[in-house]
């Protein structure tokens, strides 16, 4: 469960402190990763999204795709990422972070060989945990797949072709 905590400035802040207790935080995993489910603010429109990944060698994170309001934070806490920015693949390594601003076209995967274990934040946030979720069920087989697609606009997730990721991905196996 996420406590929400009073905040002790008398200027208004733009969200109420968020603290998940570790024990406490959500996870939703699938057969190459588990995401575990920190935080997340959206009042007013300002917030964030923020949640922990875990990737096996050779997890495929998420496919080509934008966000139009959405700013997404990567910090590789071990292992390597290998990330698409526009048309420019690259590695993260541990200890390496990556913003990528709205409207570029990016995609992540474990690094060839390796695993990673990556935190995400994205601001403003946007309920992405219930796209997180929804993630979960399509890959248990519990919802349909063209949900994800169908919920581009409400969870800022626009889904592009990319032949520069494709290449990379089917050159890593």
């Amino acid at each position: 469960m996420t406590e929400k905590i009073p905040s002790a400035s008398t200027t208004a802040a733009p969200f109420q402190a968020v603290l998940t207790r570790c024990a406490d935080a959500e996870t939703c995993a699938d057969p190459s990763s588990v995401m575990t489910l920190l935080g997340e603010s959206h009042d007013a429109g300002s917030g964030f999204t923020s949640y922990r990944s875990t990737f096996a060698k050779g997890a495929v994170g998420a496919p080509a795709h934008f966000h139009t309001k959405a700013t997404e934070l990567f910090f590789v806490i071990s292992g390597s990422l290998q990330v698409l920015v526009g048309e420019e693949i690259t590695v993260l390594n541990e200890g390496d972070f990556l913003a990528v601003p709205p409207h570029t076209p990016h995609a992540f995967a474990a690094a060839p060989g390796a695993e990673a274990d990556v935190l995400f934040v994205f601001t403003p946030g946007m309920d992405r945990f219930d796209y997180l979720r929804l993630l979960g069920r399509v890959l248990r087989g519990e919802a349909d797949p063209k949900e994800i697609a169908e919920s581009g606009e409400r969870f800022d997730n626009h889904y592009v072709d990319s032949p520069v990721w494709r290449a990379a991905l089917e050159n890593s196996v």
